[in-house]
Order: structure tokens, then sequence, then C-alpha cells
């Protein structure tokens, strides 16, 4: 691998969601990571099919965490390697074996990351949960849709992923960042519900200062706003409208044929009705349509579009946005650096794929290596 992080080797025990995207991310930059699957696995590649978009550029050894010898197996990858991610619940590491302190204490240098929905402390930390939940507990779910209805689930956008998995390599940037400085590894404690909490910082500022208000759909940002806020075209298809700005806002008024003088933007008591203007104007004609009417203009309207679409569009295509990873379109690496880009060197391996690659590599001999696939320590 090149890239920025190039040197810098993660062993992954295998799991779902956050910390894969987290790791990924820093394998895009450049880490080696060594993903540590079940041996159970080997027979079983589609309970690893759905985390397939979040495991690129990684190699797989399988390994029965429950076998004495495929315990040892694991403390001599992290022997040689800088950080360690884990996805358990608080406390499942440490009944393998696999604790920091005990890892720690052979190897200061380590870096012990640890991704949890409600982190590892707190009277919730035992529990069960999903991106749902550690959104709701951090506020940050409440103030998304509309005021007449539930808040929408956000898929796993928000606590997942956005509080997570980013928050999880960024963590992981600082230990690295602060150990060439101390030459002493720590332990990321990277919560899910700590992550979503933070992206709601703004908020909670606008809040403070009496901006904002808890009444969902009844601020500048979340729809009440007819300038801010989506719409449907006449094939069923969106766009989205963020003339947020007063110069941005007198263009929108522009092409859509409206006269500022008569469209005070900030008249809240106007609001109800420019919006259902706005809808029955946008629904006069088709997505692409209205797109070739905003095209060159700043008045911040742009389509909405949807999984299939996005990798096709001219903006995209221009920047390499989305790239082609065996047929099938991915993200691209970002963020992007000049001197030390990003790059994707592999597709998603199945279980166990580098098993006997990854060991020798760790000095084991041939004969060494059948001894513990017979035994079933590794696969």
């Amino acid at each position: 691998m090149s890239g920025a992080l190039a040197g810098i080797r993660i062993v992954e025990l295998a799991g779902i969601g956050p910390a894969p995207y987290g790791v990924m991310l820093l394998a895009d930059l450049g880490a080696e990571v060594i993903r540590v699957d079940r041996v159970a696995s080997v027979d079983q590649p589609e309970a690893a099919a759905s985390m397939v978009g979040l495991s690129r550029n990684r190699r797989s050894i399988a390994v029965d965490l429950k076998d004495a010898e495929g315990l040892a197996t694991v403390r001599r990858l992290v022997a040689a390697a800088d950080v360690l991610v884990e996805g358990f619940r608080p406390g499942v590491t440490e009944r393998l074996g696999l604790g920091p302190d005990e890892l720690r204490s052979d190897h200061p240098r380590l870096i012990y990351a640890r991704m949890t929905g409600w982190g590892q402390d707190g009277p919730m930390a035992p529990r069960a949960g999903h991106d749902l939940d550690y959104a709701a507990i951090a506020g940050a779910l409440h103030p998304i849709g509309r005021p007449d209805e539930p808040p929408p689930p956000p898929i796993n956008y928000l606590a997942d992923f956005g509080g997570g998995g980013a928050f999880l390599a960024l963590g992981v940037m600082a230990a690295l960042l602060e150990r060439d400085r101390s030459g002493e590894g720590q332990v990321v404690d990277a919560a899910m519900v700590d992550g979503a909490a933070s992206l709601t910082a703004f908020l909670h500022g606008l809040l403070a200062i009496g901006a904002w208000s808890t009444d969902r759909g009844s601020n500048l940002l979340d729809g009440a706003a007819p300038y801010y806020d989506t719409y449907r075209c006449a094939d069923g298809r969106f766009i989205a409208v963020g003339a947020l700005e007063p110069p941005f806002f007198a263009q929108l008024c522009e092409v859509l044929g409206l006269d500022p003088e008569q469209w005070p933007q900030h008249d809240r008591s106007r609001w109800p009705e420019q919006k259902a203007r706005l809808a029955e104007l946008f629904a006069s004609r088709s997505r692409d349509e209205w797109v070739a009417a905003f095209e060159g203009s700043d008045a911040c309207v742009a389509p909405v579009l949807d999984l299939a679409e996005a990798p096709a569009h001219p903006h995209n295509v221009a920047r390499g946005t989305f790239i082609d990873i065996e047929g099938s379109p991915q993200p691209a690496p970002a963020p992007r650096l000049s001197r030390t880009p990003g790059a994707v060197t592999r597709s998603a391996p199945d279980p166990g794929d580098d098993t006997d690659a990854v060991l020798a590599e760790l000095g084991l001999d041939p004969a060494e290596i059948q001894r513990l696939r017979e035994r079933g320590a590794v696969r």
C-alpha cells in the first residue's frame, strides 16, 4: 500500500457496521489491515457479504479465538501491529484474553481502538442497540423530519458511520500522532452516542442563543423555510433547494419567474403560502427539466439522485467521486491528499483468503501452518 498511512499496520477483529467503516477510511489512506475473521465464516461467506462495501483494502485470516493456539496466533499478529480495532460489547475481548490491559502490557505502543454504541461505561453500556437508538439518545434524531410525522430512520449514516466509524478513525489518527511524541499507545473509546452528540454541536449553539427551536420542522434548516427543502417534480423525482443567502434566493426567484419584491424571504408568516407555491411550480416539470433550467445558476438547486444515479452525475464523474470495483461503483477514498493520495488496491477478501500468507509473514513454516489448520485453530 501507498498513502499517508503507509507503514501503519492494523489488526481488525471482524465485526459489522461502524468499525469496518472506520477501518476502511484508514485502509484507503494507506494503512495495512489484517482482518481476523471467525473460522466458521470460511464456510459461511454470506455472513460477511453485507459488509462487502466496507471491506476493501484488507487481507483476511480466519482464526478460532476460543482455541488456545488460535488466540496465541492473534496475539502474535497484534505484537507486530500499531493498532487493534474491535467492535464488541464491553468486556467481550477481556473474556477472550484480548483486552487492552493484557495486550498493552506486552506492547505499550499499541493503540487499542474500541467501537461501541453506548461506550465502555455508563448505565446503558452493556445493552444492545442500533444506529437509531444511539441517535435518539444523543438528541440527533429528534430534529430530523416533518413536524406532523415521527422522525424518520436516517439509515445508518448518522450514528453508525458519521458518529461511529468516522470518529473511530479520527481517534486512531489522533492517538498515532500523539504516540510519535510520547512513545506510548492508548485506548480509543469510540462510542456512537458520543459521536452523534458531537454532530449536534452546531444546533446546541443555535439553541443556546435562541436561534433554534426544539419544535421539529420550524427552523431554517429543518424544512420550515420554503427555500431550504425538497420538492416533488412532475416525474415523481425530487429536487433539492438550498437558496439560503439573499443573492441565491434572488436567483431562485429569477429562474422560477417570481418577483422578489412579492416574495419576502424571511417573513415566516408567508412561508406556508410560499412553500405551497414552490411545490406547485416544481410539480409542473420533470426533475431533469428543472436541472436544465437551473444550469449555471447559483440558486443552490440540485437533483436528488438515487444510489444508482449518483455515480453517473457529470460532476461526480469529473472528480472521480466514485470508482469501479469489480464491476460495481463504490465511493472513492476521501478526503483527498495532494501528495499521498488514498487508493483502493484490493477488493473485499473472503474470510480466510490470506491465512497462509499472513502466518508465513509472522515466521510460521508450512508444517506449523498445516498443524494449526488440522487443529482447527485457523482456516
